[in-house]
């Protein structure tokens, strides 16, 4: 004959399953509720910052869209106690700043700072700096800004086959011409663009000692260091490249301020 369990042993049992089970609820919710908060912490992290940046490239005579920020990392919350951050990116989109009368435009800027320091006060208040151990950034300058810096009319600039490629009107003994050919681009130690155009070609050119002249002193003439805008968290240009949609600039820094861009 089976044996009865008494009512007294069950019910101790299925109260604990309950406990168990409501445990696991509040856990679960308590955990949602840190990720919600921890999301809202970074929402507002992230437009502080490029309040703060939009506020110094102002400052700095240049304009740009609002810049788009990402603070990586999870959980950010964590992150705002110790006062360090994995990574933040920036991009700027349709940035223009002043070179010697013209606009140099770059569509996009994107900017990668990496072990970012901000106390909680800063973040708290906005006073104080967000400092980057490294700032990284790339971006892209339209070539029809780099070729107004030349002051030549009608001039065109391009890449073919990965050099930088001229296109340009002249008059040489009364006659119109259509100039054209590469250049070399490096960054010279003043931080701008050197442009060496020495391999230039013109149709029709007259078969005369003084036509080839000409020519070589109007290669001269715009193998010039093109000075570039003061980019923002004081980045240093290292490399320069032609591409199809205009010339890629590298650039980088450190121990920058980066929502101080003077």
């Amino acid at each position: 004959m089976a044996q009865e369990h008494p009512a007294s042993e069950v019910r101790p049992r299925r109260r604990g399953r309950k406990v168990l089970i409501t445990l696991a609820v509040l856990l679960v919710l308590l955990a949602g509720l840190l990720v919600v908060a921890d999301r809202v912490a970074v929402g507002v992290a992230e437009r502080l910052i490029a309040d703060r940046v939009q506020q110094e490239i102002t400052k700095q005579g240049a304009q740009s869209t609002e810049p788009d920020v990402e603070v990586a990392g999870v959980p950010f919350l964590t992150q705002v106690l110790d006062g360090r951050y994995q990574r933040i990116s920036i991009k700027l989109r349709d940035v223009q700043a002043p070179v010697e009368g013209d606009a140099v435009r770059l569509p996009v800027l994107n900017v990668d700072a990496r072990n970012v320091r901000a106390s909680l006060d800063t973040l708290r208040s906005g006073q104080g700096d967000v400092v980057a151990d490294t700032v990284n950034g790339t971006g892209t300058i339209s070539y029809e800004s780099l070729a107004a810096l030349l002051k030549r009319p009608g001039l065109t600039l391009g890449e073919q086959n990965g050099k930088l490629a001229v296109t340009g009107p002249a008059d040489i003994l009364g006659q119109k011409i259509t100039i054209s050919g590469t250049a070399d681009v490096t960054v010279a130690d003043n931080g701008a663009v050197a442009l060496r155009f020495n391999d230039l070609d013109a149709a029709g050119l007259p078969n005369l000692p003084l036509a080839r002249t000409f020519l070589n002193n109007f290669a001269k003439s715009i193998s010039i260091d093109v000075p570039l805008p003061d980019l923002p968290f004081q980045l240093a240009v290292r490399e320069v490249r032609p591409l199809p949609e205009g010339l890629a600039v590298t650039a980088d820094a450190k121990n920058v301020p980066i929502n101080s861009a003077s």
